[in-house]
């Protein structure tokens, strides 16, 4: 927003999360958030929390004028994007279904796309038996709707695990090099859906082999 607001005309964004105490890791074992085999098994059956993982990621974002005009290398555009804030919930570990799927419409409004133009879904996925089924149900209500074909959906968290602070930029540079690359990873430790989870009835389909 602030290269769209003429703010600045090139940002470094992204995040790093590095595990420098036990305390944190004391506090998300006592909320039973973690996983105990340290694995993100996200949207299966088997999913009990996720793992916790340290990582950097950064990008470098400019306007996509300024950068063509300096002869940079574009590795990807950013049509569109969109925050919120979950608001009410139960808890920490129980996002907002509604929130997420307004979220949703609002990104895909600002990219200037329809929803069914979109072929995968990079999601939060960390791993967790209730907050999986809620946001694959949100993602189902804005982009499992009019199809032509099945809409895939993973997380680079099953990959790598939570990286924390640096999910977001670690997931969104993973998109950029599967669209580099013509591929799209595995989603790791998917062998049977969670029950809450129908992605049949949304037309969805978790990758567990590369696919294109």
């Amino acid at each position: 927003q602030g290269l769209r607001n003429g703010d600045c005309d090139l940002s470094i964004a992204g995040g790093v999360n590095a595990i420098l105490s036990p305390m944190g890791h004391v506090s998300l074992s006592k909320a039973q958030a973690l996983s105990p085999d340290g694995r993100c098994k996200t949207f299966d059956i088997s999913a009990d929390g996720y793992g916790r993982a340290e990582g950097c990621a950064m990008v470098i974002l400019k306007r996509l004028q300024d950068a063509t005009d300096d002869n940079n290398t574009i590795y990807a555009i950013i049509s569109g994007s969109a925050v919120s804030q979950d608001g009410a919930s139960s808890g920490l570990t129980v996002p907002n279904g509604l929130a997420q799927e307004a979220l949703l419409h609002k990104a895909i409004s600002n990219a200037g796309i329809e929803a069914n133009q979109v072929d995968y879904i990079e999601s939060h996925g960390t791993g967790t038996p209730l907050g999986d089924p809620i946001e694959v149900a949100a993602i189902g209500r804005v982009y499992g709707i009019n199809r032509d074909k099945p809409l895939m959906i993973g997380s680079v968290k099953s990959n790598i695990g939570h990286t924390e602070s640096a999910a977001g930029a670690a997931s969104l540079i993973k998109m950029v090099l599967a669209m580099q690359h013509d591929r799209i990873p595995p989603n790791l430790h998917f062998n049977q859906a969670n029950p809450q989870i129908d992605l049949r009835s949304i037309s969805a389909s978790v990758p567990t082999e590369v696919t294109r």
